[in-house]
Parts: structure tokens; C-alpha cells; sequence
């Protein structure tokens, strides 16, 4: 990976870190090779991030900060809450596919043998797209007369699994299945099974 050597050197390590985890699936970094890869020394990253996991710390405040700005704004622009959800979980799956690597630490691949700190930062992350979407479905309910087959938290709750799976999916074929493949003809008929009426 040719990095931009005018970029700040805390993010070219993350972007190294990003890089390594999408050419070598199922790979631990280690901070000698990040630190190859980076050009500068081992004690070089230190004097950036204290440690490994701070910088897993780093790509996973990248992932909350991208998903959710952008989350706030369809949320903030989209008045249908069945449009709103898919635009969400849309943009979950194609985050993904523009970031491999990143999305090893979403399925919890890459953070095999890391502290505890960071999955459960990750479930986290999980549990406020989760919540987003519980909301979206809630005020539609109310508003729009909106009814569910299923009480919300299992509708949502099968959205997610719908979404995981893709992603995760897309880990285990080593980025060869696109998580956002047939999403588009796949939305209407997980749409079909949760909507049982509207009251307008």
C-alpha cells in the first residue's frame, strides 16, 4: 500500500492497519509488520497509539462516526420509515463493501485474541443502529398507523440479522460476495413479511 506521506502519520497507520487486515483474512497484525508497512519504527507507532488496541480503538471511531453522521441525516431527510430503514442497513452493507478490511473488526474476525474492550465496543455500535431503527419503527407506529407481524424488537431484530448476515458473509468468502449483491430485489420481501397493514 502506497501511503501518502503528507497525510498525518496517526491516520497512515490506521489506513496501514486497514490495508493489512483486508490482504491477510484471518491474519493477526502484528505491530512489526504495521510498523514495516507504515515505513517508521516500532517505537514510532507507539509514540502515535500506546498500544495495538488503541488502534483498533481508532478504525472503530472511524466506523461510529462515519455510519452515524450519515445515519443522523437520512433519519433527518427521510419521512418513510420503511424507505429509512432500508437506506440504513443500505448503508451498513455498503460501508462494509468499501472497507474490507474495517469490516473484519465489525464481524469480530480481526479482533481475535484482542481485549474485550473493543468487541464489546463493536456490540455497542451494533446495539445503536439497532436502537436507530427500533425508533424509526416506533414513531411510525405511532404516526402512521404502521402495523408489524411481529412486535418491533423481533421485526428490527430480523433486519439486523438479514444485514450481519451479509456482512458477514462477505468476511467468510474472503470479500468475494458483496454484501449489498441482490439487496435492492431482497428488501421488498423482508418488507413483505413484516408490514401486516396500513391505516392511513
Amino acid at each position: 500500500m502506497a501511503l501518502n506521506s503528507k497525510k498525518p502519520r496517526r491516520q497512515q497507520i490506521l489506513e496501514a492497519l486497514a490495508s493489512m487486515l483486508e490482504a491477510s483474512p484471518g491474519a493477526r497484525i502484528t505491530t512489526a509488520a504495521l510498523a514495516s508497512e507504515v515505513g517508521v519504527s516500532e517505537a514510532a507507532l507507539y509514540r502515535h497509539f500506546p498500544s495495538k488496541s488503541k488502534m483498533f480503538e481508532g478504525l472503530i471511531e472511524f466506523i461510529e462516526e462515519t455510519l452515524f453522521s450519515r445515519i443522523s441525516l437520512i433519519v433527518s431527510e427521510e419521512n418513510d420509515a420503511l424507505a429509512c430503514c432500508e437506506k440504513i442497513l443500505h448503508l451498513l452493507l455498503a460501508f462494509a463493501e468499501r472497507n474490507p478490511g474495517i469490516t473484519r473488526i465489525l464481524t469480530g474476525d480481526a479482533l481475535a485474541g484482542e481485549t474485550e474492550r473493543l468487541r464489546l465496543r463493536v456490540v455497542q455500535l451494533f446495539d445503536r443502529i439497532e436502537t436507530q431503527l427500533k425508533q424509526v419503527l416506533r414513531e411510525a407506529e405511532l404516526r402512521d398507523g404502521l402495523h408489524f407481524g411481529l412486535s418491533i424488537s423481533a421485526t428490527v431484530n430480523l433486519l439486523m440479522v438479514a444485514a450481519e448476515g451479509k456482512i458477514a458473509q462477505f468476511v467468510r468468502s474472503e470479500f468475494r460476495q458483496l454484501p449489498t449483491d441482490s439487496w435492492k430485489e431482497q428488501w421488498p420481501f423482508l418488507v413483505k413479511g413484516m408490514v401486516r397493514e396500513t391505516t392511513i
